[in-house]
């Protein structure tokens, strides 16, 4: 089996990074999250948390690897209204991971397989490409989704 992306890995060389925030507008969370990304971030989320003497807030953390550090910090306290950050070190268990085009009534459209120990156990529709083919087409997007599956699955068992 060959993969087009990357082989089945293990990466040490990550960081967990998280501010807790309790001062923000959440409104900018989807743009500071584009900007990390912007900046080599491999993940971002948000988890909402209470802070003390009661209040809510946002836990920021982004998973990134070592060197990119530096241009995530920058977003980190250029973007939000923290005052420190902590770090974590990590270790990251990738699965081996190959793109495959499945043919659809509203054209080709890539999905993300995953694969352990040379077996497939994960996949799924590539979002935005499904995105544009319903919003191109005028069709639900839970339509499309559902048939890529569902292609990429015939395709598979064959």
């Amino acid at each position: 089996m060959s993969f087009n992306h990357w082989d089945e890995h293990i990466d040490d060389a990550m960081l967990l990074l998280q501010a807790n925030l309790d001062d923000m507008n959440p409104e900018l969370c989807g743009y500071v999250g584009e900007l990390l990304f912007e900046a080599g971030a491999n993940d971002v989320y948000w988890v909402p948390i209470i802070m003390k003497k009661g209040r809510p807030g946002l836990m920021l953390n982004v998973l990134l690897d070592e060197g990119k550090l530096e241009a995530v910090e920058e977003v980190v306290f250029r973007e939000t209204t923290t005052l420190g950050v902590r770090y974590m070190r990590a270790s990251c268990h990738r699965l081996g991971r190959e793109f495959v085009k499945v043919a659809t009534p509203w054209g080709a459209i890539s999905v993300k397989a995953g694969y352990h120990r040379g077996q497939l156990v994960q996949f799924a529709p590539e979002f935005k490409e499904c995105e544009q083919a319903a919003r191109v087409q005028g069709v639900p997007l839970k339509h499309v989704y559902d048939e890529v599956r569902r292609r990429f699955m015939e395709r598979e068992t064959k």
